[in-house]
Protein backbone atom coordinates (compact mmCIF):
# COMPACT_ATOMS: atom_id res chain seq x y z
CA UNK A 1 0.00 0.00 0.00
CA UNK A 2 2.37 2.53 1.19
CA UNK A 3 4.48 1.31 -2.63
CA UNK A 4 1.87 2.43 -4.67
CA UNK A 5 0.81 5.82 -2.42
CA UNK A 6 4.90 6.80 -3.16
CA UNK A 7 4.72 6.21 -6.14
CA UNK A 8 1.48 8.40 -7.09
CA UNK A 9 2.93 10.90 -4.74
CA UNK A 10 6.17 10.97 -7.16
CA UNK A 11 4.20 10.97 -10.12
CA UNK A 12 1.84 14.33 -8.71
CA UNK A 13 5.34 15.78 -7.90
CA UNK A 14 6.68 15.93 -11.41
CA UNK A 15 3.39 16.83 -12.82
CA UNK A 16 2.53 19.76 -10.19
CA UNK A 17 7.08 21.20 -11.16
CA UNK A 18 5.38 20.39 -14.72
CA UNK A 19 2.16 22.70 -14.71
CA UNK A 20 4.05 24.99 -12.97
CA UNK A 21 6.99 25.74 -15.29
CA UNK A 22 4.66 25.46 -17.88
CA UNK A 23 2.22 28.64 -16.89
CA UNK A 24 2.54 32.01 -18.30
CA UNK A 25 4.57 34.28 -15.67
CA UNK A 26 2.03 37.28 -14.64
CA UNK A 27 5.20 39.50 -13.92
CA UNK A 28 5.26 41.57 -10.67
CA UNK A 29 5.93 39.53 -8.39
CA UNK A 30 4.51 39.31 -4.79
CA UNK A 31 1.89 41.63 -6.43
CA UNK A 32 4.50 44.65 -6.55
CA UNK A 33 2.84 45.70 -10.19
CA UNK A 34 2.91 49.22 -9.69
CA UNK A 35 0.63 52.39 -8.22
CA UNK A 36 -2.38 50.75 -9.74
CA UNK A 37 -1.67 47.09 -8.52
CA UNK A 38 -4.12 47.37 -5.60
CA UNK A 39 -6.38 48.78 -7.56
CA UNK A 40 -6.59 46.48 -10.11
CA UNK A 41 -8.74 43.13 -9.11
CA UNK A 42 -7.70 39.59 -9.77
CA UNK A 43 -7.56 38.27 -12.86
CA UNK A 44 -9.65 35.35 -13.91
CA UNK A 45 -8.94 31.98 -12.81
CA UNK A 46 -7.18 29.78 -15.99
CA UNK A 47 -7.70 26.26 -16.19
CA UNK A 48 -3.81 26.04 -16.23
CA UNK A 49 -4.26 27.83 -12.55
CA UNK A 50 -7.18 25.14 -11.24
CA UNK A 51 -5.31 22.18 -12.70
CA UNK A 52 -2.21 23.02 -10.56
CA UNK A 53 -4.35 23.93 -7.22
CA UNK A 54 -5.76 20.04 -7.77
CA UNK A 55 -2.38 18.59 -7.84
CA UNK A 56 -1.09 20.57 -5.39
CA UNK A 57 -4.07 19.22 -2.82
CA UNK A 58 -3.60 16.24 -3.93
CA UNK A 59 0.20 16.27 -3.39
CA UNK A 60 -0.85 17.33 0.64
CA UNK A 61 -2.91 14.70 0.64
CA UNK A 62 -0.57 12.07 -0.36
CA UNK A 63 1.62 13.48 1.96
CA UNK A 64 -0.01 13.27 4.91
CA UNK A 65 -1.18 9.96 4.11
CA UNK A 66 2.61 8.76 3.50
CA UNK A 67 3.48 10.16 7.06
CA UNK A 68 0.57 8.04 9.15
CA UNK A 69 1.46 5.29 6.76
CA UNK A 70 4.65 5.08 7.98
CA UNK A 71 4.08 6.24 11.45
CA UNK A 72 1.70 3.18 11.99
CA UNK A 73 4.69 0.98 10.25
CA UNK A 74 7.18 1.88 13.07
CA UNK A 75 5.15 1.91 15.76
CA UNK A 76 6.20 -0.45 18.40
CA UNK A 77 9.93 -0.23 16.69
CA UNK A 78 13.22 1.57 17.02
CA UNK A 79 15.10 2.57 14.15
CA UNK A 80 17.36 0.38 15.87
CA UNK A 81 15.66 -2.80 16.50
CA UNK A 82 14.90 -2.78 12.66
CA UNK A 83 18.51 -2.53 11.78
CA UNK A 84 19.14 -5.53 14.18
CA UNK A 85 21.62 -3.45 16.28
CA UNK A 86 22.20 -3.92 19.50
CA UNK A 87 22.41 -1.03 22.08
CA UNK A 88 25.98 -0.64 23.37
CA UNK A 89 26.41 -1.32 26.76
CA UNK A 90 27.31 1.43 29.12
CA UNK A 91 31.24 1.76 30.75
CA UNK A 92 31.51 -0.09 34.27
CA UNK A 93 33.10 2.81 35.24
CA UNK A 94 33.73 6.61 33.84
CA UNK A 95 36.97 7.93 34.85
CA UNK A 96 36.94 10.81 37.15
CA UNK A 97 40.23 12.05 35.93
CA UNK A 98 41.96 13.40 33.18
CA UNK A 99 45.47 12.91 33.62
CA UNK A 100 45.18 13.19 37.47
CA UNK A 101 43.36 16.44 37.26
CA UNK A 102 39.05 16.51 38.44
CA UNK A 103 37.15 16.65 35.64
CA UNK A 104 34.83 18.43 37.90
CA UNK A 105 34.76 22.19 38.57
CA UNK A 106 35.69 23.85 41.44
CA UNK A 107 33.03 23.58 44.43
CA UNK A 108 31.61 26.89 45.05
CA UNK A 109 31.83 28.82 48.25
CA UNK A 110 29.15 27.72 50.42
CA UNK A 111 27.77 31.03 50.87
CA UNK A 112 26.12 33.01 47.70
CA UNK A 113 28.80 35.80 46.78
CA UNK A 114 25.40 38.04 45.54
CA UNK A 115 23.76 37.65 49.14
CA UNK A 116 24.62 41.02 51.47
CA UNK A 117 26.13 39.89 54.85
CA UNK A 118 24.15 41.36 57.95
CA UNK A 119 27.20 42.77 60.38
Amino acid sequence: MEQIVLIIHLILALSLITTVLLQRSEGGGLGMGGPNAAAAGRPATTPAQKFTWALAIAFIVTSITLTILSAQASKDASVLDRLGVAPAAAPQEAPATLNGESLLPPSAPSSDPMVPTVD
